[in-house]
């Protein structure tokens, strides 16, 4: 993956930190996978928004994607590619952080990820 760091925002930190609180999920990067595969599950393209990474939390690439890093970033590609987006590093890497930021932005704003079972009663993404 072209992104080495994977970075959020403030304002994403501290939607994570409620979803941590409430799930009891303590990583950054179960939540960031979660969030991923949420935005990834919607069929439109994330709009441009300018996303500052002004948070503390960060992650290497490695340790966001886990063991399955390779298949994230595969998955991730082809997204990128079907909806017709430079596959230049930089877009890529700037397409991931608008697809994480939105899926943040899901997770905190659907009640039903209050709590483990929510996630674990919602892991088929429709």
């Amino acid at each position: 993956m072209p992104l080495e760091t994977v970075r959020i925002s403030q304002a994403a930190r501290d939607q994570l930190m409620r979803l941590k609180r409430d799930t009891g999920i303590q990583n950054w990067n179960v939540l960031c996978r979660w969030a991923l595969c949420l935005s990834l599950a919607e069929p439109s393209i994330p709009p441009p928004s300018k996303i500052a990474a002004d948070s503390n939390v960060e992650m290497r690439w490695e340790t966001f994607g886990g063991e399955h890093a390779d298949t994230y970033d595969v998955i991730f590609r082809q997204r990128c590619f079907e909806d017709g987006v430079d596959l230049s590093d930089e877009s890529i890497a700037e397409h991931f952080k608008l697809h994480l930021h939105r899926g943040i932005g899901y997770l905190f704003g659907d009640k039903k990820y209050r709590d483990v079972i929510g996630f674990i009663g919602n892991s088929e993404v429709s």
